[in-house]
């Protein structure tokens, strides 16, 4: 990992990554905590890795280990803006929108950890790093 990163958001895949215990992930998280990077989520993305299958003391571990960043007024407004201007419609990108519009606020520079990294790349531009899961 080279070059210095403040903030790292971890959208549903990277969470999911990070709770299933994915060798990579893992490595990942580790060397942003060697860099004192902030891990953040959104709240909304809670409702996203949570599942019937998933294992519910590791689910509460990893949060236990983020920042969760609500979804208000204002963000969900914010969001909406980036989705016009992206071009994409709500109904298909909306949590997508969310977690781009809160990353965009962190303190960078910032990484996302994701699995939608063209989506991501037309919602945060060149503004966020992206690493794919």
């Amino acid at each position: 990992m080279s070059g210095r990163i403040e903030t790292v958001v971890l959208d549903s895949e990277g969470m999911s990554a990070w709770i299933s215990r994915d060798r990579g992930v893992l490595a990942l998280i580790k060397a942003f905590h060697a860099m004192a990077a902030g891990l953040v989520i959104g709240a909304n993305t809670i409702v996203e890795i949570s599942h019937a299958k998933a294992n519910t003391a590791r689910l509460n571990w990893v949060l236990s280990q983020v920042r969760i960043e609500p979804v208000t007024e204002h963000s969900a407004r914010a969001s909406a803006a980036l989705l016009k201007q992206a071009g994409l419609h709500g109904h298909k990108y909306a949590i997508d929108a969310t977690v781009a519009e809160m990353a965009l606020r962190q303190p960078g520079p910032v990484a996302m950890l994701t699995s939608d990294v063209d989506d991501m790349a037309r919602l945060c531009d060149a503004r966020v790093r992206l690493i794919a899961v």
